[in-house]
């Protein structure tokens, strides 16, 4: 399985649009592939400019099909346009 999770910052006075964007994304995500296993958006409680973005695929080949997908094009555009800096994407491996 590939994994992947994203830690980002959002500018200030754009969480509600980020939060709409990655809702739409998830939706999406969830509706049109189903080896996309989880796709979740999760907020800090204290820092609550800081969201985690978490999502594991049944294999490469699932998650390249995810970037390739019209609505990753789409939407993914004006999510990193809420991100402050740069956002920390890492990738793993399942161990289960």
């Amino acid at each position: 399985m590939t994994t992947f999770i994203a830690t980002l910052k959002i500018k200030p006075g754009h969480e509600a649009e980020f939060e709409r964007l990655q809702r739409e994304l998830s939706a999406e995500t969830h509706r049109h592939e189903p080896d996309c296993l989880v796709y979740d958006v999760i907020r800090h409680r204290d820092k609550r400019n800081t969201y985690v973005v978490y999502a594991r695929f049944k294999d490469e080949a699932a998650f390249q099909l995810h970037m390739k997908a019209p609505f990753h094009d789409r939407l993914v555009p004006p999510i990193l346009a809420c991100v402050e800096g740069e956002m920390d994407l890492q990738f793993y491996d399942w161990v289960g």
